[in-house]
């Protein structure tokens, strides 16, 4: 297959940068330098690498680099902190709070994904059985035949996004059909449809390509394969079996528990930002419907990359990866089943992204399950988009990626970065590849989240 280096159209790279649920790559040659601690300020102490000082500072930078609320949970062996900037109601000024629930958009596939291999442990899933096998109903012939559940796990299916035809008039930048449906309910085999009727992003296992699709897919198979719904089978055999206690699949379109509002601006399409913390989950659904907090995803993956939640077959079979490429075939980064090999300067970490409609998630573990750290925010699409497609990079990329540092590969005394070194790049360049990298979107992490999603 040729593989074309021309620069896509501008509604391509909508289909990108709009309809993302998250999921980001990184590379460890276009990072930020991480944020320093204050004058004076002691190093942190070598059994933990935790400068709450620098945290802090780091995520008061993000709030007034422009984002309106940011919260964040870290962790180092036993030590943790917590810790928020900015506020959760713009028009009351109430603050944000490190504990508040939030909306985490794709990084419920991660949960997806071990709920799937749970049963592949079973023995009632292969993951290189044809999805036709399982679903013949909704992916019938040659492509059920050809489509595995490794493929969709790892999204090299070639199955469209549905989000772009779930929400037409987006591709007019144009929040009008998403306000019409906010409380609208979807079928999943409905969303399922809208994919498979879409022009396929590639052959069956040719190339990576972010898909929600893929997800709604997997859902169905694991009602399939358990005899009760996706949902229900989660919360009882992942999230109850992790000790998760603020994590759940919302059945309404309230956000249970406290939470902060949600405010999305679509590069400022909407002006001012619109709050969208209350619609219908169902157009997300296994895709990404879960609301969770910072605290609950640090306690989650670490417990996954330890072991308790899978085997340790499945486990590898997890972190088995596929290239993440760009549309001239270059190697942006690496993603197995639900669940993306992030590399540092500090070394590789584990994790996902997420992002709906006014809410950002990002949630990043070690290896080794020691370092951790993830954050929440509540404005999205804040940059601005340029006519050829492309995104004007914003102080908030910049902000963010310099929390992300400081929080996972920390300069003091002990820290990680300071037995390897971090590698330095220009502050400019680096925006300019958060925000427009190829096969990138615009999403929480700003270090390029993967686009056709």
């Amino acid at each position: 297959m040729t593989t074309t280096t021309a620069r896509p159209t501008t509604r391509r790279r909508l289909r990108r940068i709009v309809f993302g649920l998250g999921a980001a790559v990184l590379t460890a040659t276009a990072v930020p330098t991480a944020v320093a601690a204050p004058a004076g300020q002691a190093p942190a102490a070598e059994t933990s690498g935790i400068d709450a000082a620098a945290l802090q500072q780091g995520l008061d930078a993000v709030h007034e680099a422009g984002m309106y609320g940011v919260y964040s949970a870290v962790r180092d062996g036993r030590d943790r902190w917590k810790g928020e900037a900015g506020v959760a109601d713009v028009r009351t000024g109430r603050p944000v709070d490190a504990d508040m629930r939030h909306r985490i958009g794709s990084v419920t596939k991660t949960f997806v994904a071990v709920a799937v291999l749970q049963q592949v442990e079973a023995g009632r899933i292969g993951l290189d059985d044809p999805i036709g096998n399982h679903l013949p109903e909704l992916v019938p012939g040659e492509r059920g035949r050809s489509i595995t559940v490794r493929m969709l796990l790892n999204h090299t299916s070639g199955i469209a996004d549905y989000v772009m035809y779930a929400y037409p008039s987006l591709q007019q930048m144009s929040p009008q059909s998403l306000d019409d449906n906010r409380f609208r309910s979807f079928e999943e085999e409905e969303l399922v449809r809208m994919g498979l009727e879409a022009p396929p992003t590639g052959e069956p296992g040719e190339k990576w390509s972010y898909s929600n699709t893929n997800y709604i897919l997997a859902g169905l198979l694991l009602e399939k394969a358990t005899g009760t719904s996706a949902e229900d089978y989660i919360i009882r055999n992942v999230i109850r079996k992790a000790g998760l206690r603020h994590t759940s699949f919302p059945r309404t379109p309230f956000v249970p528990g406290p939470h902060s509002k949600a405010y999305e601006s679509l590069f400022g399409i909407i002006d001012p930002p619109r709050d969208y913390s209350v619609y219908h989950p169902s157009s997300l659904d296994t895709a990404g419907a879960m609301v969770s907090t910072m605290d609950d995803l640090n306690r989650f993956y670490r417990l996954l990359l330890d072991g308790r939640l899978l085997g340790a077959e499945q486990l590898a079979e997890m972190r088995r990866t596929v290239p993440v490429t760009d549309v001239q075939g270059n190697v942006m980064g690496h993603y197995g089943l639900g669940i993306m090999a992030f590399d540092l300067p500090c070394g590789r970490y584990w994790g996902h992204g997420g992002t709906v409609f006014g809410a950002g998630t990002e949630s990043l573990t070690s290896e080794d399950g020691r370092r951790q750290m993830s954050y929440g925010v509540n404005l999205m699409k804040y940059q601005k988009m340029t006519e050829d497609g492309r995104i004007d990079p914003h102080p908030i990329d910049l902000a963010l990626g310099g929390y992300l540092l400081q929080a996972l590969c920390p300069t003091g005394e002990g820290g990680a970065a300071a037995a390897k070194g971090p590698e330095k790049a220009d502050p400019a360049a680096v925006a300019e590849m958060l925000v427009n990298g190829p096969d990138q979107s615009a999403q929480v992490l700003r270090f390029g989240t993967p686009g056709n999603r």
